[in-house]
């Protein structure tokens, strides 16, 4: 029996949450999304893969994120896999998209120094010569790159397009970068580094925006459903005065200010996944959901912490992975200020 698209999501979460549930270490994490096949999800059938769309791919997202995951699920299938797939020709997906099944990482560089998802990257790519095809000498510097020590390719958006990079060849130097969560980021700079060309032009560069804001939202729907889910449960058990947090004014009307900023960004992140698996105009559901994460999330974060006291700062405590994952997303967007000077320019042109 075939399954309609809401089934395929249910599936995709339930074995994503069973995964999730048994805690494994992140290694042995990813090696079980792997061996369970979640990482093929968005792959053509032709190689081996259920070719789904970006909002059934975000399902799996979004519950990486609602458990706080720290795996590069997010930088491999929604920086990676799906914009190959998307701007890829078949050859390159072939070659590119073998080693996914058994857990090949993938991310993209999505920041420069002050510009986040540049609409015309200073990075440069010029072809080496006439009979070399895709191939490119590419240079400039890129920032908050996810796992890109241990990626097979990094996507990286130039003045000509999207271009694949080799971590590991000549020419590529990684440097690491702080993370509040923990999670490795690394600065690179490009050298007359090898590079192959994925997809031409300012709409393979919005393609790659698209997909990649697309997969964050749905991450961060996670992030913050997680977190709430997380305080309630503290504040219903904990009791002061004999009663549960939860019973007080104060703190009912903080945890349901959470939880409507929670709901809110369920709304948008679909709606502007779902724009974006359908091939329509998505950039204002886009830039919308970007300048909630940025404004609404990291306070709402805040918030769950005061809820939790002292348990809040705990490291041996869940929480702080949340916070931490959510404010690491937002400051890739770029900040709430710049995102809503794109809301703005998007509304002054209507």
């Amino acid at each position: 029996m075939d399954f309609t698209r809401d089934e395929t999501q249910d599936a995709v979460a339930e074995v994503a949450t069973a995964l999730l549930a048994r805690e494994l270490q992140p290694d042995a994490l990813w090696a079980a999304f792997a061996e369970a096949d979640l990482l093929t999800l968005a792959l053509p059938e032709r190689l081996g893969g259920e070719g789904l769309s970006v909002t059934d791919v975000g399902a799996l997202l979004t519950e990486v994120g609602r458990a706080a995951a720290p795996i590069p699920a997010l930088a491999t299938l929604g920086f990676g896999v799906l914009p190959i797939v998307a701007l890829g020709s078949d050859a390159q997906q072939d070659e590119l998209l073998a080693g996914v099944a058994a857990g090949r990482v993938f991310t993209a560089a999505l920041a420069e120094p002050g510009r986040q998802f540049p609409e015309q990257p200073a990075v440069t790519a010029r072809k080496t010569g006439e009979k070399t095809g895709d191939r490119y000498r590419v240079n400039g510097t890129v920032l908050a790159v996810p796992f890109a020590a241990s990626a097979h390719r990094v996507l990286v958006p130039t003045d000509v397009g999207v271009v694949l990079i080799d971590p590991n060849s000549a020419g590529v130097t990684l440097t690491p970068m702080p993370s509040s969560s923990g999670s490795p980021e690394f600065a690179i700079v490009l050298d007359d580094a090898t590079g192959e060309l994925l997809g031409a032009g300012t709409e393979a560069l919005q393609t790659l925006y698209r997909i990649a804001l697309a997969s964050i939202g749905a991450v961060v729907d996670g992030l913050v459903s997680g977190a709430v889910d997380l305080t309630a449960a503290h504040i219903g058990s904990r009791e002061q005065f004999g009663k549960p947090l939860a019973t007080f004014q104060a703190v009912a009307q903080q945890i349901a200010d959470a939880y409507v900023t929670s709901r809110t960004l369920h709304v948008v992140s679909l709606s502007a996944s779902w724009r974006v698996s359908e091939g329509l105009d998505a950039q204002s559901d886009l830039d919308v959901m970007a300048y909630w994460i940025a404004q609404e999330v990291p306070a709402t974060m805040q918030v769950l912490h005061h809820l939790h006291g002292g348990l809040g700062v705990d490291v041996t405590y869940p929480l702080h992975r949340y916070y931490g994952a959510a404010k690491d997303l937002a400051r890739l967007l770029g900040g709430a200020s710049h995102r809503l000077d794109l809301v703005g320019a998007r509304c002054s042109s209507i």
